[in-house]
């Protein structure tokens, strides 16, 4: 195997970012003030980044650098390991200035967690230590005109002592900020595994293709695989993630409800500034300020109090995650873990539409102006809560209660 320092020789398809140190935080209390320091800074351009669609480069730099990414590696592997309270808290407060960057290195999360269940202890080894040095993961999973998303049509085949890997992603949030390209493929036994790209590998292209409406400046588009020869140690059997119970699904999903509910946060946020400082009153309110009419004050109220539950079961779904954490899981708290989180996904969905949609009404027909892009907040509200449907969380909430029904084992739960 090749040494990562090999990683700045780029083929003529793409090309690794400049590979920069990165602090290694060593406690909760780090991880968040690095969050509150990176928010400062990332919230001063956010809506112009939306509305210029420019893409975060500085600002995900500053992310890395100052040792957010490997907040969640294991002490045993040099890492800070801190709670699942932190990185919700590191999520929603990212979020709350720019869900973009909330939303880049999310999938980077899911994997490292992943990595822990799955990975053989060179592979964590090697992996562990290159995000601690400053490496990024980018995600290569879902594909476009699949049945669903789990079903695959990249295929990676053993060649003497290594793999090739080819195939066409979609939703590839990330990959373009990225050092490793994590690519999700069927091998020769039509089982699901999960194979670390370097990125600067022959046959290997990212094209910044995302045109959704909402998260513009995430580069969530496609990666192309033409025979991407992949090194034997570098292919991960997640597949056996399946066999046993885990959170993994669950931490995923805190990570998504925590964006969310930074979305709604400067929703509401921004409702509040603008209704203050720009809003007109209604003339049958015959008041002097917008901000002293009484309906508009009962439904800011309202906005706050359902933020507030959002953000309430957001911390009781980390806490339980904690707890399951700290002692072998198994159905039982695998299952709780999951819920705990569904009911937080729910909420956190609903208030950040509800949030970016009301601002609009109390606020005024001013606030729909392009100088203000505020649109931005229902924009990225609307397309990153259709990672997964709500309606299914209410489905696995239920069942659960009801009937005692286990949720399903995937990272949509």
């Amino acid at each position: 195997m090749s040494s990562l320092a090999d990683t700045n020789v780029h083929s003529d398809l793409d090309s690794a970012p400049l590979l920069l140190p990165a602090k290694v935080l060593r406690s909760d209390a780090e991880a968040l003030q690095a969050a509150r320091e990176l928010a400062e800074v990332a919230r001063q351009q956010a809506a112009r980044r939306d509305q210029q669609r420019k893409l975060p480069w500085a600002e995900i730099e500053q992310f890395t650098r100052s040792g957010l990414g490997s907040i969640s590696i294991p002490r045993a592997y040099g890492g800070a390991q801190v709670s699942f309270v932190t990185i919700a808290e590191v999520f929603r407060i990212i979020s709350a200035a720019d869900p973009a960057l909330g939303q880049i290195p999310q999938n980077q999360f899911g994997i490292l967690q992943l990595l822990k269940g799955t990975a053989s202890e060179r592979q964590k080894d090697l992996l562990f230590k290159s995000v601690l040095d400053g490496w990024r993961i980018g995600n290569a999973g879902p594909e476009r005109g699949s049945k669903h998303t789990l079903e695959l049509k990249a295929r990676i085949t053993r060649e003497g002592d290594h793999y090739v890997l080819s195939g066409q992603k979609f939703y590839s949030t990330g990959a373009l900020f990225a050092h490793w390209v994590a690519v999700k493929a069927l091998n020769d036994e039509g089982r699901q595994v999960m194979a670390f790209v370097r990125r600067g590998t022959p046959g290997l292209r990212i094209v910044d293709d995302w045109s959704g409406f909402g998260q513009r400046t995430t580069a969530s588009g496609t990666v192309l695989l033409d025979r991407v020869q992949v090194d034997a140690e570098l292919v991960i059997d997640n597949w056996r993630q399946n066999e046993v119970p885990n959170i993994q699904g669950a931490a995923s999903q805190l990570i998504q409800a925590a964006i969310d509910a930074g979305i709604a946060e400067a929703a509401v946020a921004d409702a509040i500034a603008f209704v203050r400082e720009k809003s007109r009153p209604w003339i049958d309110a015959k008041v002097e300020r917008a901000s002293d009419d009484l309906y508009v004050i009962a439904d800011i109220g309202r906005l706050q109090l359902e933020l507030h539950a959002a953000q309430a079961l957001l911390s009781k779904a980390a806490r339980t995650l904690d707890e399951v954490n700290a002692a072998p899981v198994d159905d039982a708290s695998a299952a709780r873990a999951s819920i705990a989180v569904a009911e937080a996904k729910v909420l956190t969905t609903e208030i950040a539409l509800q949030a970016s949609e009301k601002l609009f009404e109390l606020a005024g027909s001013r606030a729909t102006l392009a100088e203000f892009n505020l649109d931005r907040h229902w924009r990225n509200a609307r397309v990153h809560t259709l990672h997964d449907p709500v309606r299914w969380k209410y489905h696995a909430v239920g069942a659960y209660h009801l009937n005692g029904t286990l949720p399903a084992r995937h990272s949509w739960i």
